[in-house]
């Protein structure tokens, strides 16, 4: 994989040797899709420390694709696709159950017992074991999704493919997406978190702890907590409005995401539905 890497981005930084004419160039590119495709390798993961780890010569690869790809016309059934990347097949071989109305491109990879009902997945992307892809939920690229996650109905993951540099969507283990909820920008779920129903997470939304009032982070929901939708006042020019953020308006065992009783209880006293 060095090598791989290191002729990424050689082609990278020097752009007058990209051709998709060269067949040396599109097997090198084709090669570090293949390793994203088969989970072999990912374009960015949670590092020891709890940091977001890119591995940007990926995302590169990605780019390299877009540039030298060329249109091709699949028709499958009454349906015709014009696309330049490939649509992912061989889904029972790998343990992957997918609805009619749902696809993923070549280059994002979905683990064995991953559910897919109808939605889309995009190059880059990553979905860890036992993940539930529910209905009209869109993972965009280079997203990172993790075990045992449920994205519910709707849910919008955002794509983050360029600058290059810059951390993805990462939603960690066993953690939980309501319904329409859009998360973007790199913002990040962490491992067995619950995000209510439409609460929409980027990086730039204050993350609040309703206990303190206090600002935990931007755009991160901290492991096993339960945060919802809120707004929180701002005064402008022209009155006084309330701007978007998450409150987290509980703190969970490890472990308590799966006791059902536990968790709809706490949402119903504080009048919230997932």
């Amino acid at each position: 994989m060095t090598e791989l890497k290191a002729r990424i981005e050689e082609l990278w930084s020097s752009p007058e040797l990209v051709s998709g004419d060269d067949p040396e160039v599109v097997a090198a590119i084709a090669e570090a899709i293949d390793l994203l495709d088969a989970g072999r390798a990912r374009v960015a993961e949670v590092g020891p420390d709890g940091d977001v780890i890119v591995h940007e010569w990926l995302k590169h690869a990605i780019l390299l694709l877009f540039r030298t790809a060329r249109m091709t016309t699949t028709e499958l059934g009454p349906f015709e696709f014009a696309d330049k990347i490939p649509l992912k097949t061989d889904y029972e071989r790998r343990g992957v159950r997918v609805v009619p109305g749902a696809s993923a491109r070549w280059g994002s990879y979905q683990a064995r017992g991953v559910i897919m009902m109808p939605s889309y997945t995009n190059i880059g992307a990553y979905v860890g074991e036992n993940t539930m892809v529910d209905t009209w939920v869109t993972v965009g690229s280079c997203a990172q999704i993790g075990r045992n996650v449920h994205l519910s109905g709707g849910v919008g993951i955002g794509g983050v493919l360029e600058p290059a540099q810059a951390a993805p969507v990462v939603i960690e283990d066993e953690a939980f997406v309501g319904s329409r909820a859009m998360v973007t920008n790199g913002a990040r779920v962490g491992a067995g978190a619950v995000l209510g129903s439409g609460v929409i997470l980027n990086d730039s939304i204050p993350v609040i702890d309703a206990s303190t009032g206090d600002e935990l982070s931007r755009g991160h929901v901290p492991a096993w907590s339960v945060a919802v939708l809120a707004t929180r006042p701002r005064d402008f020019g022209g009155g006084t409005y309330g701007l978007p953020c998450a409150l987290v308006i509980k703190r969970l065992d490890e472990g308590e995401r799966h006791d059902k009783t536990v968790l709809n209880d706490v949402l119903r006293e504080n009048g919230i539905a997932l």
